[in-house]
Parts: C-alpha cells; structure tokens; sequence
C-alpha cells in the first residue's frame, strides 16, 4: 500500500534544499495530473522554492505550454525520453525557474503508442543546462502508478540537488 509519508519527506528534503541554496523549481505533468505539485505544495513552505508547474495532459499542451518540438513528439512520442527532458527544460525556462522536472508516461487503463501501462519517464532539467530523465516500468493501478512517478521524480530530483552539507 503506498503511503504518502516517504514521498514527504523527500518533497519536504528537497524544498529545503533548493531554499538553502536560493534556487527555484517548476513542474511539468502529464500522467501525474497535478499530483506531483500538489506533493511540493503539500510542504509547508513550499513557496520559498517551488514557483508553479503545467499540468500538459494533452500533447497540444506539451507543444504550447511547455515549447516541445513537434519533432520529439512525431519521432519519439510523448512517453519518451526525449518528450520527458523537453519537458523539464520547457517549464524550467517558462516559468524561469532553477530547475524543472517532469512526469510523462502510460497509467492505464490502455497502452499508449503500443507502450504497456506502466510505462513512465520522470526528468529533471538542471539550473545551467543539461538534464538526466529516468524510465521506469511500474505496476498496479492507476493511483499506484501515478503516486510511484512522483516518488520518481521527487527522488531523482533529491539525487542531483547538491547538498551542502554532504559536500562539507
């Protein structure tokens, strides 16, 4: 059963961490529908680093919200790696914030593109370039799957944020 006190806690590090360091952070969702903010803003807080995100549910959105090529989506799709990392750098650079990180990927109840459900890329755009995304294959629900990338996302954003305190 999934508990969203882990996913907390790491919101909870990372917010603490990018207002230590006077850095900012913005999300871009697709699958997770909000929820990934929603975790962010569940902190109290949160205001002192996480600036807005853009729920692009729609691959329109995905092109007009957040600036992804139509290429990357003919060539790649929108659950992709390619998609994921336009998509964080996308929301970073909009919505001028120091890093940006996004969720795209198959909840179910059908496959999309030919991909299984469960299918899932988390990204995070860095604050001076370059980005890293991560695909996951995750199983259950739909609720189960969507919680999971956040805990993705939120993870693989608390592993490239520098801590200082680790750093000492």
């Amino acid at each position: 059963m999934w508990s969203a006190e882990p996913d907390a806690s790491v919101a909870a590090r990372v917010l603490e961490l990018l207002a230590g360091r006077g850095e900012t952070l913005a999300t871009a969702e697709s699958l997770t529908g909000g929820l990934l903010s929603a975790r962010l803003t569940d902190v109290p807080g949160a205001s002192r680093s996480f600036v807005g995100g853009v729920v692009s549910y729609a691959t329109r959105v995905k092109g007009s919200a957040l600036g992804v090529p139509p290429a990357v989506v003919q060539e790649h799709g929108v659950v992709s790696e390619e998609c994921a990392l336009a998509m964080a750098s996308g929301v970073r650079d909009r919505l001028e914030a120091s890093w940006g990180v996004a969720t795209t990927g198959v909840a179910g109840p059908d496959l999309q593109d030919g991909l299984p459900v469960g299918t899932v890329w988390v990204a995070v755009a860095l604050p001076h370039g370059g980005a890293e995304a991560r695909r996951l294959s995750l199983s259950g629900g739909r609720a189960a799957i969507r919680a999971a990338a956040c805990e993705a996302a939120l993870a693989l954003l608390a592993d490239l944020v520098p801590d200082s305190r680790r750093e000492e």
